[in-house]
């Protein structure tokens, strides 16, 4: 025991060597599945184990454990009666979660990780509620490890209805030999997204990269966001709108990426719930498209029954939470005023239930194995990383991590960066475009009235590319931080 303290100490740790800590896993942490058909845990549960942690599939039953770190998975603990019971009386030290809504009474006094951005379904008093403020423990997420799967999933949605081509029925046609391009093709217009004007509210990690794919797709982006993000966004060519309804003002497809802000104690409303309300949804143009892939709660419901009544909103995607009751079969959620709408608009709407950012098993595991880490460090270090809220007492805040790519360009960024052998190669086309560059600057000013031959265009634009590439690949290419 004595070596096992004293190794402790030589590794900075200050967790107690002689103690169990128990860490509860509450939603799935991977999407391939086994033998028997079940969702396989096994890459996060070899992450654990290399860690020096101990993987469960149970919950903890007040067992006499070894000391370490023990997590203990259990994806299918729902409901809050069911939650209440297991984590009510302090039983584990600490959470992860993803979809899975955790009570104010639940009891985690180490702290807790949400797998993914929004905090909001991160109740426990432990931590302060979703704001992660006022509590004794530490909550944390994992920005940006979902960021591209939802940005995708909000593209698909719109290219579902914009270009607005009929095409299970032409394949129809077609299939049948129903068709004849030269005579039936213009019966058939079409508009492409191309040139069409896309509002994005919030310039988050899943606003950028879906303001980056509309772009992609020729789309006039017009981006809403705080002030102090204005620079940012103007400087990667986007337009910036300093209000929800300057951004909305004669869009064809808004999404939203607000999160839902903070709630309000005394009235239990978050601070975004309705943004999406009647003046932003009559600026738009007739027909547009709406996309919410954020939290059900930042649409008003009825301002959107009625645009859609009124032709004002032809399509809306929606992508919210939706809970069923297991013994009474009642549903509840932010997604339940939707059905409702699905009903008296057929065909004008897509509902899923908060799986957008659930497409993609590696980014599920790489999000797991992150609020891994968190945890660990948080017991054996007092380290938080990507805090939500207040820093408790005796812990220290260790900044941000995300992936490569996504969410600001950091001095650790420019760190590691500068490690990589790619930077020199950075440095030295960027040189090249230095000098390519004054030297048609001198050029022109000595009065070149000829054209520069193709050759040098070429290879300007070759230098070009090859840096934009750098820079991404470097994770260069962003907003950085103040």
């Amino acid at each position: 025991m004595q070596d096992q303290q004293a190794a402790f100490a030589d590794e900075g740790r200050l967790d107690d060597p002689r103690r169990a800590y128990k860490v509860l896993i509450a939603d799935l942490i991977g999407l391939r599945f086994d033998a028997e058909g079940k969702p396989d845990p096994g890459e996060v549960r070899a992450h654990i184990e290399a860690k020096g942690g101990a993987f469960h599939e149970a919950a903890y039953q007040r067992e006499e454990l070894p000391p370490g770190i023990h997590f203990f998975y259990q994806p299918d603990l729902s409901g809050e009666a069911e939650i209440i019971a297991q984590t009510a009386d302090g039983r584990y030290d600490a959470l992860i979660a993803a979809a899975t809504f955790i009570p104010r009474q639940a009891v985690f006094a180490l702290g807790g990780v949400r797998i993914g951005a929004g905090t909001g379904n991160m109740g426990s008093a432990s931590w302060g509620g979703g704001n992660g403020e006022g509590g004794t423990a530490a909550l944390m997420n994992t920005p940006g490890i979902n960021s591209r799967a939802t940005a995708q999933m909000v593209m698909k949605a719109i290219l579902k209805v914009t270009p607005d081509l009929p095409v299970e029925l032409l394949h129809q046609r077609v299939a049948a030999g129903d068709f004849d391009t030269g005579r039936d093709l213009k019966s058939y217009p079409t508009a492409k997204l191309e040139g069409q004007r896309m509002a994005v509210l919030g310039y988050g990690n899943i606003g950028r990269e879906v303001a980056k794919l509309a772009r992609a797709f020729g789309m006039h982006v017009v981006v809403h966001a705080r002030a102090r993000h204005r620079q940012w966004i103007e400087a990667e060519g986007f337009d910036y709108a300093g209000t929800p309804v300057a951004a909305a003002n004669g869009a064809d497809v808004l999404s939203v990426h607000i999160g839902l802000g903070r709630l309000d104690e005394e009235t239990r409303l978050y601070a975004n719930a309705g943004m999406i309300g009647e003046t932003v949804l009559s600026a738009m143009n007739r027909g547009a498209v709406l996309v919410n892939y954020d939290r059900g709660e930042v649409v008003d419901t009825a301002a959107l029954d009625r645009a859609l009544a009124a032709g004002q909103i032809r399509y809306a995607a929606i992508d919210a939470d939706l809970f069923r009751n297991a013994t009474s079969g009642a549903l509840s959620g932010p997604m339940l005023p939707y059905l409702k709408l699905a009903e008296r608009h057929p065909g004008k709407l897509e509902l899923l239930p908060h799986a957008a950012a659930d497409t993609d098993h590696p980014s599920r595991v790489a999000g797991a194995c992150q609020a891994v880490d968190q945890i660990i460090d948080a017991i054996r270090y007092r380290r938080i990383c990507n805090l939500k809220g207040d820093l408790p007492d005796g812990y220290v805040d260790a900044g941000a991590k995300v992936p490569q790519g996504i969410g600001r360009v950091t001095a650790a960024t420019l760190t590691a960066a500068a490690s990589d052998p790619r930077f020199v190669e950075l440095h030295d086309v960027s040189r090249e475009i230095t000098d390519t560059l004054e030297a048609i600057v001198e050029a022109v000013a000595e009065g070149m009235t000829h054209q520069p031959a193709k050759g040098d265009v070429a290879a300007l634009a070759q230098l070009l590319l090859r840096q934009r590439r750098l820079l991404e690949g470097l994770g260069l290419d962003g907003p950085a931080e103040a």
